[in-house]
């Protein structure tokens, strides 16, 4: 019989366990083609151990992305929560903590938005994305409330905020913001632009 096969089946906590090996190998090889026996195997169990948690390697993918919407909700929300800032400037701080998070964590933060993480079937992996993107969404309501956001259809500002910095997210973990093609700070240079089209003037902003 061989040594995997020897490996006792129960771990402790054996499913923290097995998502704390996966996010490992996510993040070393920063990709997921690993096999759910692999995981077994580094988390020193049996190969038939994790099915007692996740019925194939697809469930274990969606725990880790929602896993990954938690931890960039978290930072997101950490970012923006000084009491003195303008909306403008939580705009700023959220935005740059996403694409901090996805430069610090780029195999997860693919994982989180590929076909791989199918939000439509698993309700908590659903809930968790909902919930970070929701942070956008109030942060647009309440500069539209105030006056520094222009009052158009909010699904329009969501779409081009979270495009915006989405992309800026990806081409900075796929090293393709290149200084010699968008100059020596392009994602602050960007925000700034996409602000500029939300942001009402000062004359708007001055209306009672």
């Amino acid at each position: 019989m061989s040594e995997t096969a020897n490996r006792p089946y129960h771990h402790g906590d054996l499913r923290h366990a097995l998502i704390d090996t996966a996010l490992a190998m996510l993040a070393a090889d920063q990709n997921w083609t690993f096999t759910l026996r692999e995981v077994a195997r580094r988390t020193g169990v049996s190969h038939a151990a994790p099915y007692k948690h996740f019925r194939d390697k697809e469930a274990l993918l969606r725990e880790l992305a929602r896993i990954g919407f938690v931890q960039l909700g978290q930072s997101m929300a950490q970012a923006m929560s000084a009491d003195t800032f303008s909306v403008r400037e939580k705009f700023v701080a959220a935005a740059q903590a996403c694409i901090d998070f996805a430069i610090h964590n780029p195999g997860l933060y693919r994982l989180m938005f590929s076909s791989d993480a199918d939000k439509t079937i698993d309700s908590q992996l659903h809930d968790a994305a909902m919930n970070t993107f929701g942070l956008l969404l109030r942060l647009l309501e309440e500069g539209q409330r105030d006056g520094s956001f222009r009052p158009i259809a909010m699904s329009a500002q969501a779409a081009a905020s979270w495009a915006q910095v989405h992309g800026l997210a990806m081409l900075a973990i796929n090293h393709q913001l290149l200084e010699e093609k968008v100059g020596v700070a392009p994602i602050p240079a960007a925000l700034e632009v996409l602000l500029d089209g939300m942001c009402c003037g000062v004359s708007n902003q001055q209306k009672p």
